[in-house]
């Protein structure tokens, strides 16, 4: 089996699209399976302010031609998926598409890029999405696509918790005796960190600690969000921490929370973050949006909160950090079910078992 990844988005690019596609390769049953054509040398997109993508054609058929692949596999619909579309039409390139959420969202941003989705969706060979939400919506957009879709969740793995970066942030902070409540990620509208922020002055309990890291536009006024709030002595702005330091946190906080939501049509494609926080056996708190509902399961792996509810954000931490047999019930659980149906070996299997029983090639 040739395969041909075309994406835009692959290491060293940080985000959880290029991590999703670099893991499921390194973890793929037959070695030697995968070329990644990407962007990395400007082969996909010209510095042209007139289409850019046409670049791509030419890259994609010439590696097309020197491997004769099985499948190519196209990481943005738009517009690359433009390009495998005219590959196909010229030289019969099979190509899959793959889908995140985002992706899929933009796509259907103007009556002229919907026509062009359906084009490229009816012609491709199998479409995989990595969360349920986005198949669903891909499927009502165009029932007929329903039979070569595959759902593919993301994998997770476990990083290095450091003991002595561990101890910098306990006694940096004063966290010492503290709960530990802990958010993650890039600070911008559609994370809900504004919504969580106004939540803390809802807790009964006193004996907290927030801890907000990241970067990202919304930093200067989720500080000032903070300190315009009662509780702002309790709210801790980290900025952006490193691999060890993400891992160090997550060691010690008692809550994850990231209450995400849905912004016309910007939202969580899966949320990796949270079965981080599950390796860790952490009890979470999600925000009920887009692809989060496979990656947490409802008073079983964490709480799922209407974002847009400052109370019910509130009422879900005083829960978890005044129950303690509820966040430990909830944390075992999330490791558990992080570790059986979230490894990137089981992942890469389920997918390469599916492209062979296709009959594809």
């Amino acid at each position: 089996m040739k395969l041909l990844l075309c994406t835009l988005e692959y290491p060293p690019q940080i985000g959880g699209v290029a991590n999703y596609y670099s893991e499921l390769i390194k973890a793929w049953p037959e070695a030697e399976s995968w070329t990644v054509l990407d962007n990395s040398k400007g082969l996909l997109l010209s510095k042209s302010k007139f289409l850019p993508w046409l670049s791509s054609i030419s890259s994609l058929i010439k590696e097309y031609r020197r491997q004769n692949y099985d499948l190519v596999f196209i990481g943005q619909v738009l517009p690359l998926g433009t390009s495998a579309l005219i590959a196909k039409l010229f030289i019969g390139l099979n190509y899959g598409l793959f889908f995140h959420g985002m992706d899929f969202s933009f796509a259907l941003k103007s009556r002229r890029k919907r026509w062009l989705l359906r084009l490229i969706l009816k012609r491709s060979k199998v479409i995989v999405c990595a969360n349920s939400y986005v198949k669903k919506l891909l499927i009502e957009f165009l029932p007929s696509v329903e039979n070569k879709t595959k759902l593919l969740n993301p994998g997770v793995k476990k990083g290095l918790v450091n003991e002595n970066i561990r101890k910098a942030f306990v006694n940096k902070y004063d966290l010492i005796g503290k709960k530990v409540i802990f958010s993650l990620g890039r600070l911008v509208k559609r994370k809900g960190f504004d919504q969580t922020i106004k939540a803390l002055g809802n807790i009964s309990d006193d004996n907290w600690i927030y801890i907000l890291a990241g970067s990202g536009p919304e930093f200067k006024a989720l500080k000032i969000l903070a300190l315009s709030g009662k509780v702002s002595d309790k709210i801790i702005f980290t900025g952006r921490l490193s691999e060890e330091e993400k891992w160090s946190c997550l060691s010690l906080c008692d809550i994850f929370i990231t209450t995400s939501r849905d912004l016309s049509g910007d939202f969580e494609g899966f949320g990796i973050v949270y079965l981080e926080a599950a390796l860790m056996s952490k009890p979470v708190i999600a925000g009920l949006s887009g692809g989060v509902t496979d990656a947490v399961v409802n008073n079983e792996s964490g709480l799922l909160v209407d974002a847009e509810d400052v109370s019910v954000i509130g009422q879900a931490l005083t829960s978890l950090l005044n129950d303690k047999e509820l966040s430990s019930r909830l944390g075992e659980y999330a490791y558990q079910r992080a570790n059986t149906k979230f490894n990137w070996t089981k992942q890469a299997e389920d997918l390469f078992k599916y492209l062979k029983e296709s009959n594809l090639f």
